[in-house]
């Protein structure tokens, strides 16, 4: 792997911005570069949030994904995903929570869109809806096979406090498993 090029969208509280952070580390500590640019409005908690990954091999010189660069977006907002999913490019893939984010039908003929429940998934099944990131984190890394796995978790837990190392492990599990089965359909 060489570059990957990412982006998250929601809105502030979300937990868009600490999953750009562990994807950058992870890369970090693997020997290579990452990056996370963030952009949110001035309201703190639900305003459009957009955060952009870039894990490359190579050193970085420009912090910012061109339009139509992006491969991979994830999305837990529609208001963020009308204002930015236009850098996603022709044929990239986006992961939308249906229960928050409503792609038009040109969208799905431009962008593969896959539906997961991300926030249904932390708040019921994991039993936390912070760990939404995590859940995040885990479906963008199967989906692009960004990094290894094991130094992802290990970045992710190292983020967080001890007692919730279990919780986080689940929704990172869980995420895997609902990136699989999406694609697998």
């Amino acid at each position: 792997m060489s570059k990957t090029l990412m982006r998250f969208t929601g809105v502030g509280g979300q937990g868009v911005l600490l999953a750009g952070e562990i994807f950058a580390a992870a890369k970090i500590k693997t020997g290579g570069h990452g990056l996370k640019t963030a952009t949110y409005t001035s309201q703190v908690r639900g305003g459009p949030t957009v955060v952009d990954i870039q894990l490359d091999d190579k050193e970085i010189y420009y912090p910012y994904a061109n339009d139509g660069e992006i491969g991979f977006m994830l999305s837990v907002a529609q208001k963020s995903y009308i204002l930015f999913k236009d850098g996603v490019q022709l044929g990239g893939t986006i992961v939308i929570d249906p229960n928050l984010v409503y792609p038009t039908d040109e969208d799905r003929k431009k962008w593969k869109i896959f539906e997961i429940p991300i926030i249904t998934i932390a708040k019921e099944e994991v039993g936390n809806v912070i760990t939404q990131s995590v859940v995040a984190l885990a479906i963008a890394n199967t989906m692009t096979n960004a990094l290894d796995k094991d130094v992802l978790i290990e970045t992710m837990l190292s983020k967080v406090p001890v007692k919730v190392h279990d919780v986080n492990k689940k929704a990172y599990e869980l995420g895997e498993k609902y990136a699989k089965e999406a694609m697998s359909k």
